[in-house]
């Protein structure tokens, strides 16, 4: 192990560097006598020395250096410090810095030659020594008070949190991921308390039950009914309006009330059930307005994937993914099964077959598919959903065209398994949905704009002229050196090829004399 020559202490109030004057041995270390060390000031203030300590000028340069040290980046203000007060290291001898965040040591090194680095995860004596500074900072610091570093840590952590909430100001998927929570809350304890009024109310009025069925109009009709002695033909106007102006189902209520079997209820409990189905009415217009919240919310966000999908799934895609930005990480393959993890790990612990889709069974085109087609259009609509989350989540302006387009594609594919029929290719469709979003925009490619002349003085008129005839000078001279050297090199192949087929004739004709001397010599021999 390396031995520490300096650790750097990052705080809320400022950067301390420190010398190391001694510092324990790597087998001692975990001994009981050390670990008290770093907990007595008065030890571990031996162990230490303080070179320099650079405070902070503002709120403002505090959080601006802690989220640079967060993102492991070195700050201006540290380079500094660290150039000012650390030895220039030689050829043999390295300084070896204690650091405690590990991607800020990496840019330290990065950034001084001869530098070396240890971590807490490097070096157990510099993880040791780090929270012993960490432990006596308020009191190894010159020039601070009891209470300022605690001070300072409170108000930095403040800003800190702050400025990471609003980061992303505009995929302000949080509050998609809370409006559909709600909404399944609220459809569960809208199903459960109409229900509720139904038995409630239908002990008084049990023939209204067959007459209306949505939960929400039972409820206002309760209100509106009360006793059923007091319905009267006078009252068919106000009946009418609450069952959407149906003057049949208006009058149909009014003479099941005539010969009703319900027992009657007393004044009091006519109150409660009045009460609770107000309550029913009340939580169910909220309902209406969360979801037109929900639609528009998720028409600035995810504009595309709502298009593609619909609005409350692809909500719920979001929610589960945890944002906007993690679902548009995942492949197609997780966006397909993504809600039925329990179904996919039970099928790789029995070995068995896995689901074929997730959250997006509920969109209407899975249901539509045949039964042999349904794995088909998940995979085929899980592929858009991530297209189109990916698109939604990098594009500065949003835009409803790419959705659009995509859910076009996953009804030609449904066609397609149907009929047979050849739907439309993947990059002609995008192509053509690009353009229209580049014309929208009025991207101009610049032909029609006109390049305005430099006003030229007279008197550099003639200078001007004179530096344009050199330049064309010069210009026309390196045409003619380039020409020149062309020449040359293509009368060099011309010489080269003419020796290799004067070389290939000499070669046959040798070749040739020496067929004719063996043909005498055998001659010759055979005499």
């Amino acid at each position: 192990m390396t031995a520490l020559d300096y650790l750097l202490h990052e705080s809320a109030v400022g950067y301390a560097i420190f010398q190391v004057v001694s510092q324990p041995e790597t087998i001692g270390n975990r001994s009981k006598e050390v670990q008290d060390a770093s907990q007595d000031l008065a030890k571990f203030g031996k162990m230490v020395k303080l070179v320099n300590f650079a405070p902070y000028r503002g709120a403002a340069e505090a959080l601006e250096n802690i989220n640079l040290i967060s993102e492991g980046l070195v700050s201006d203000y540290l380079r500094s410090n660290l150039e000012l007060n650390l030895p220039k290291p030689s050829k043999k001898k390295k300084i070896v810095l204690g650091v405690s965040d590990k991607n800020l040591a990496g840019s330290i090194k990065a950034s001084f030659q001869g530098v070396e680095c240890e971590t807490a995860e490097t070096s157990e004596v510099a993880a040791d020594m780090l929270r012993g500074l960490r432990f006596h900072a308020g009191k190894l610091l010159k020039g601070l008070e009891e209470g300022d570093v605690d001070r300072a840590q409170l108000g930095l952590g403040h800003a800190y949190s702050r400025a990471k909430v609003k980061f992303s100001v505009q995929k302000n998927d949080n509050h998609i991921i809370q409006a559909i929570a709600t909404l399944d809350h609220l459809d569960k304890a809208i199903n459960t308390f109409s229900m509720r009024v139904r038995e409630w109310y239908g002990w008084h009025f049990p023939e209204l039950i067959r007459i209306v069925s949505d939960n929400h109009t039972y409820a206002k009709l309760a209100l509106a009914i009360g006793d059923k002695k007091n319905l009267s033909n006078d009252s068919l106007h106000e009946i009418a309006t609450v069952v959407n102006d149906d003057a049949d189902i208006a009058q149909a209520i009014i003479d099941a009330a005539r010969v009703s079997m319900g027992q009657d209820l007393s004044t009091t409990d006519l109150e409660n059930v009045s009460a609770f189905a107000n309550r029913v009415v009340k939580l169910a217009d909220y309902r209406r307005t969360l979801f037109q919240y929900l639609v528009n919310k998720m028409a600035i966000v995810a504009p595309n994937l709502a298009t593609l999908i619909g609005e409350v799934v692809a909500a719920r895609l979001i929610s589960h993914a945890g944002s906007l930005t993690n679902l548009s990480k995942y492949p197609a393959s997780t966006v397909q099964i993504l809600g039925a993890e329990k179904a996919l790990f039970r099928a790789l612990k029995t070995k068995g077959n896995t689901p074929k889709y997730g959250l997006i069974y509920h969109s209407s085109f899975i249901g539509r598919a045949g039964a042999k087609n349904k794995g088909r259009i998940s995979r085929f609509l899980a592929n858009k959903c991530s297209i189109a989350s990916r698109i939604d989540n990098f594009t500065e302006e949003p835009t409803t065209k790419f959705g659009a387009a995509l859910k076009k594609q996953v009804e030609e594919r449904l066609n397609f398994y149907a009929t047979g029929a050849a739907p439309s290719k993947n990059e002609e469709v995008m192509k053509s949905v690009m353009d229209s979003v580049l014309n929208d925009i009025k991207v101009n490619d610049g032909s029609g704009d006109t390049d305005m002349e430099d006003i030229i003085p007279q008197s550099d008129k003639k200078k001007h002229k004179s530096s344009k005839g050199k330049s064309e000078k010069v210009k026309e001279k390196k045409k003619k050196e380039k020409d020149e050297t062309e020449k040359t090199k293509e009368s060099e192949k011309v010489k080269k090829n003419k020796k290799r087929k004067f070389s290939d004739i000499s070669a046959e004709d040798e070749a040739e004399d020496k067929k004719k001397k063996k043909k005498k010599k055998s001659k010759r021999d055979s005499m």
